[in-house]
Formats: C-alpha cells, sequence, structure tokens
C-alpha cells in the first residue's frame, strides 16, 4: 500500500494534525483566569490602601506577599498560555514584535517544565513565607506538611533539570 495514495491513512494523519486546535479553548480558558486574578489583584490592593492606617506591618507583609503570590501566579499563567500555544498548537508570528519575551524564542517542552517548575517553587515560597510570619497562628503540624510539599517541588525541579541536561548531552 502507497503511503502517498492511501486516503483513509490521510484522514487519519489530517486529523491527528488538527487535533492540536482543541487545545485552543483550553489556553482561552486560561486567559479568563488571568483575567480573574487580575481582579483579585486590584480587590486586594484596594484593601490594603483603604486599611493601610489601621493595620501593622505585619499585616501589611502578609497582603502584599498575597499580591506578590498574585502575580507569580499570574506570570505562570502566561509562560503556560503562550509557551503552551506556540509549542503546541501555533506559532504566534511575533518574532518581531518589540514586546516579544526573550525566553520564547527558545521555548520548548522541556524547557517550559523547568520553567513552570521553577515558577512553582517561587509559589511555594510565598507561601513558605508567609505561613513562617504568621507561625504563632498556626499548628505546627501544617507548618511541617507545608515544608515537605516545598521541599517536594524543589526535589522535583532539580530532578527535571537533571534528566534535561541527561538528555541534551551530545552522543559519543
Amino acid at each position: 500500500m502507497d503511503i502517498q495514495t492511501s486516503r483513509p491513512l490521510n484522514v487519519l494523519r489530517s486529523m491527528i494534525f488538527w487535533s492540536r486546535w482543541l487545545q485552543a479553548p483550553l489556553y482561552l480558558g486560561l486567559i479568563v483566569a488571568q483575567g480573574v486574578y487580575v481582579f483579585h489583584f486590584m480587590v486586594e490592593l484596594e484593601h490594603l490602601v483603604v486599611k493601610a492606617t489601621s493595620i501593622d506591618e505585619t499585616e501589611i507583609m502578609l497582603v502584599v506577599l498575597g499580591l506578590i503570590d498574585v502575580v507569580m501566579i499570574a506570570n505562570l499563567l502566561i509562560m503556560v498560555i503562550i509557551g503552551g500555544y506556540e509549542t503546541f498548537v501555533s506559532r504566534l508570528y511575533k518574532d518581531e514584535h518589540p514586546d516579544h519575551p526573550e525566553w520564547l524564542s527558545h521555548v520548548n517542552a522541556s524547557t517550559m517544565k523547568i520553567k513552570l517548575s521553577m515558577a512553582l517553587i517561587g509559589i511555594s515560597s510565598i507561601h513558605l513565607l508567609k505561613t513562617f510570619i504568621n507561625a504563632p497562628h498556626l499548628d505546627e503540624k501544617t507548618m511541617l506538611w507545608q515544608v515537605i510539599i516545598h521541599l517536594t517541588f524543589v526535589v522535583s525541579a532539580v530532578a527535571m533539570a537533571y534528566t534535561d541536561k541527561l538528555m541534551q548531552k551530545p552522543a559519543h
């Protein structure tokens, strides 16, 4: 059977290739989630400004860490939306745009995993810092589990980076 002339096989190939577009609505959903995070950020910022004279430094620090957390999650969303779309669905053709993110020019599935794991470590670090600042109000078991979860993120990221490094070594 000739691969070039097999109509059923060509239809199957076309369907498989087209199926990547099924991910496009998922990325649109993440854009909506990004909008929700922007709204949440603005609400929290308004609360901070309104209460600025009536709350102490620790409360201000906790709210600011929450704002930083929202920004880091928003950055994670942007990496997934733009990088995922470009990697798995279709090219954006924005290489010449002056605001083109530098990291996008060398993104692939492997580097995206490492970037995402580093972002998760950053988000987890913010949560852990908030936990330590709020330690007098928490039990030791909660704090211990948060440290264990954070260390799991760190070990996973190191393992992924090491695996990626091994896979990119040139063959002898």
